[in-house]
């Protein structure tokens, strides 16, 4: 019932000064996320500018990662795009290097049908021995995975769980209640995550937990223990970061912080543009609670 762990981290994916690959820094950032309560790494998500990544890039990045984390963490290669074809090939590429499981996010701009989505995620199931983590994000991909076509794709052996940022706590509940209960579902909102497991999921994939992993962990822990009060605490403690994060398109904020408060990791490469100051100085404003909890 928890596939990947309980706290896995979209790794931010850091870029020179010249905004190449900073890979040596992407192995730096592994050791940090792991030691901070990542029980996953999800490498070439969103967070990870995974549509300004070659695939050569994105390879790379996963050969990196595995041989970093050395087994301290679950590896997620996001490998998942709007090319059935070229989500084959990248699935079976990071099989091969070592990866532990991949993401599929719902295809996104040509807006499939129910079916194409099924035919979609099989094709990506059938392609390696690898689980398969959906990634359901209607805001940024169109498309909705309902809940009758999330559970036709959950009978799939490898289909093994979904990265839920439909912002929707009545959907989370009711695929909950239509879906096997051994398919996980996971929070892909980490202001909605402590809600979302009230009904049902089992962790977060979280962005700030390149900030506040410890604390994370410690809420979703505290949640899972049975242990309300103290979740409800840090959660409410961690809310304004989680805010924060969020208030430019996202992995700009993050990536600021980090380069003020960790260590450089660039900035993101076009179209997006670096977050402002005044972002930065309300997440390490946020990040100062947090760090209090």
């Amino acid at each position: 019932m928890v596939p990947f762990g309980e706290v896995l981290t979209a790794m931010i994916t850091p870029f020179d000064a010249e905004g190449n690959v900073d890979y040596q820094q992407a192995w730096s950032l592994v050791t940090h996320l792991v030691e901070s309560g990542s029980d996953g790494l999800v490498v070439t998500g969103t967070t990870g500018e995974s549509p300004t990544l070659t695939t050569d890039e994105k390879v790379a990045l996963y050969r990196t990662v595995v041989e970093a984390v050395g087994g301290r963490a679950v590896v997620v290669a996001g490998t998942g795009t709007n090319n059935t074809a070229a989500s084959v090939e990248l699935t079976m590429r990071a099989a091969d290097v070592g990866c532990d499981a991949v993401m599929a996010v719902t295809p996104y701009y040509s807006k499939p049908s129910q079916a194409g989505l099924i035919a979609h995620f099989t094709a990506v199931a059938d392609a390696s021995e690898l689980p398969v983590l959906l990634y359901n994000i209607p805001g940024r991909t169109g498309r909705l995975i309902e809940i009758p076509t999330l559970v036709k794709v959950a009978a799939h052996p490898r289909i093994a769980a979904v990265k839920d940022a439909v912002m929707d706590l009545d959907h989370t509940a009711q695929a909950r209640a239509a879906l096997p209960e051994d398919f996980a579902i996971y929070s892909g909102q980490d202001s909605l995550t402590l809600a979302m497991m009230t009904v049902g999921a089992i962790g977060v994939v979280s962005v700030a937990s390149h900030l506040a992993g410890k604390q994370i962990k410690q809420m979703v822990s505290a949640f899972t223990a049975g242990d309300i009060a103290e979740a409800m605490r840090l959660n409410r403690g961690l809310l304004p970061l989680f805010y924060a994060c969020f208030l430019e398109p996202n992995p700009a904020p993050v990536k600021a912080a980090m380069n003020r408060s960790w260590g450089a990791v660039g900035e993101p490469r076009l179209p997006l543009l670096a977050a402002s100051a005044e972002t930065v100085d309300a997440i390490e404003r946020a990040l100062g609670v947090a760090q209090q909890l």
